[in-house]
């Protein structure tokens, strides 16, 4: 068993065999686990030419990984040592890296954050190196541990472990991501969420069977937290409006399902922010944010993940199932128009490389839903108003339920693989954070009323009836179960956003941002997610995917 805390060490000079028979990690720059050093390639030589590990055995694993989460949970051993005994139990690879620390934290901290099969977690900062990989340790497991809690471990005999193979031309998930191959097995878990889904969307419809033709186009976000799974955020959706870029903020432009439903999350994380600020104790205890005593920002509580469910694979880049890349970087010259960023226009998608659209003016354009769910990845999905408040959030999985879809290997590529290596760049708190993606079942099809085919639904917990948008024209249905007034605005519209950032300002007591006269002033204020994002723009065009998308900013200049 590892030591307690406080004598927690390791040199970089002792042989791993060394290492291993104390039972202790490695402590080098980056914490490399058995599971990545019993491959060939790393084999550790001793003055004889011979391997410190015999070839064909590894070290068989003594206790399950619900003992050994049971030992952490009651205070014998610390995040670090637990992170490290459940990657040799479970073979994945793990890394506790260092990472930067810009951004508008006063003092000098060390930043950390733990990478698992290539999935970053959130940055834990300290005043020295080992408080700061202990708090991303900390930050880490309430996220990964969720996942394995479904498992039916398997302790496997040394000799039914054989020696390690030669890479393969087409490797397979599990043999790319070991990780990811655990998180598939959860079967249950990727059933308990579409099942939640549907009964959300059920109940919604059934007080509103009129609308039931926008269905088709669900997407969801829900929040799993001691093994239950809550809907959160839904939304509806296919198209962007054809009305001329709003100048007061009270239209909504882009109407597709994922970036619907992504608004009505925002809505519901402010909701729990006034909670949180609230002066009550029984409400503040309520919410789902807990304070960070590191970064000043609050942060989801422990335990919390958030998942997204999308009934279509979402529009954009698309990787044909013949084309094969390497699985860690995709060269430039690889890319076409298929890999690219991409615009949605009145419905459709097309390569920001593609001169076959018609450019006009008077159209709205917005990027597809690909292109924003691998920006949401990197930085969060509570955009730049909530990033005064908040860390970013992201998803750990995003579970397609398309009856259509076959191959989910282009999302995966499209959503996490055009920006691997980008987290070194990025400014605290900010990652790549790369989802779970699994097909899962649908929940709902849509009927073959026309007359609907352009309305959408919205809805956040909390809600007492969903609004209805009519996304040709930006605005509320007048038969739609929830109107906010005469002008039908949406509740989604950048107006009614500014509006919930000023309250949670005032309830928060931060005069800094109440000052902020205009909505453009008060996002370019967020300087830390605006860094993030000129980075995240600067690195897709230099990996050749093109340029995202420029509107103009007088759209945002409008205030209270």
């Amino acid at each position: 068993m590892f030591p307690g805390r406080g004598s927690f060490r390791g040199s970089r000079g002792a042989s791993f065999s060394q290492i291993l028979r104390k039972n202790l990690p490695a402590m080098t720059e980056s914490y490399k686990t058995l599971a990545t050093l019993n491959h060939p390639s790393n084999d550790v030589f001793n003055q004889q030419g011979e391997s410190t590990f015999e070839r064909g055995h590894a070290a068989k694993p003594t206790v399950s990984p619900k003992v050994l989460i049971d030992k952490y949970t009651q205070g014998e051993t610390h995040a670090v040592s637990l992170l490290h005994q459940l990657a040799q139990v479970l073979q994945f690879h793990l890394e506790i890296k260092e990472t930067v620390t810009t951004g508008n934290i006063q003092g000098f901290y060390f930043a950390f954050c733990v990478v698992i099969d290539g999935v970053e977690y959130k940055t834990g900062m300290g005043i020295t190196k080992k408080e700061a990989r202990l708090k991303a340790a900390q930050l880490a497991l309430p996220e990964l541990l969720p996942t394995l809690e479904n498992l039916n471990y398997v302790l496997p005999e040394a000799s039914d472990v054989p020696p390690p193979l030669p890479v393969k031309e087409e490797p397979s998930i599990s043999d790319i991501h070991p990780c990811r191959a655990i998180h598939e097995r959860t079967s249950s878990v990727n059933l308990q969420i579409p099942q939640a889904v549907k009964d959300q969307l059920t109940k919604l419809m059934n007080s509103h069977p009129e609308f039931s033709a926008c269905a088709g186009t669900t997407a969801a976000f829900i929040i799993q937290n001691a093994g239950v799974f809550e809907v959160v955020a839904l939304g509806t959706g296919n198209f962007n409006t054809n009305e001329s870029a709003s100048m007061s903020g009270r239209i909504v432009h882009d109407s597709h399902a994922v970036v619907t439903a992504r608004r009505s999350l925002m809505r519901f994380l402010y909701r729990h922010l006034l909670m949180f600020f609230s002066k009550t104790a029984n409400l503040t205890k309520k919410s789902i944010f807990q304070q960070n005593s590191s970064s000043g920002l609050l942060s989801l509580r422990d335990g919390i993940t958030l998942h997204l469910y999308v009934n279509q694979l979402p529009k954009g880049a698309a990787i044909p199932s013949k084309l094969r890349l390497n699985p860690l970087s995709i060269s430039a010259w690889q890319v076409n128009n298929e890999i690219s960023l991409h615009l949605s226009v009145e419905g459709k998608v097309f390569s920001v490389f593609s001169s076959s659209f018609d450019q006009s003016p008077s159209k709205m354009v917005s990027m597809s839903a690909t292109d924003k769910l691998t920006q949401w990845q990197v930085l969060g999905y509570q955009g730049a108003l909530l990033s005064h408040f908040i860390e970013p959030v992201y998803v750990q999985s995003i579970l397609i339920g398309d009856i259509d879809c076959s191959d989910i290997r282009g999302m995966t590529i499209s959503v996490s693989q055009r920006v691997e290596g980008i987290t070194s760049k990025l400014p605290m708190f900010y990652c790549m954070m790369r989802p779970c993606i699994s097909l899962v079942p649908s929940v709902a099809t849509s009927s073959a009323d026309k007359c609907q085919l352009t309305y959408g639904i919205n809805w956040s917990e909390g809600d007492s009836s969903v609004e209805v948008v009519d996304g040709l024209e930006g605005k509320t249905v007048e038969q739609s179960p929830f109107k906010s007034g005469p002008a039908l605005a949406s509740r989604l519209c950048k107006a009614a956003m500014l509006h919930r950032f000023k309250l949670v300002a005032k309830e928060a007591q931060r005069q800094d941002l109440l000052a902020a006269s205009f909505y453009k002033e008060a996002k370019r204020m967020a300087k830390p997610y605006q860094e993030a994002k000129n980075v995240l723009k600067e690195f897709l065009l230099q990996q050749g995917y093109g340029s995202w998308l420029v509107k103009l900013s007088a759209n945002d200049n409008f205030s209270m």
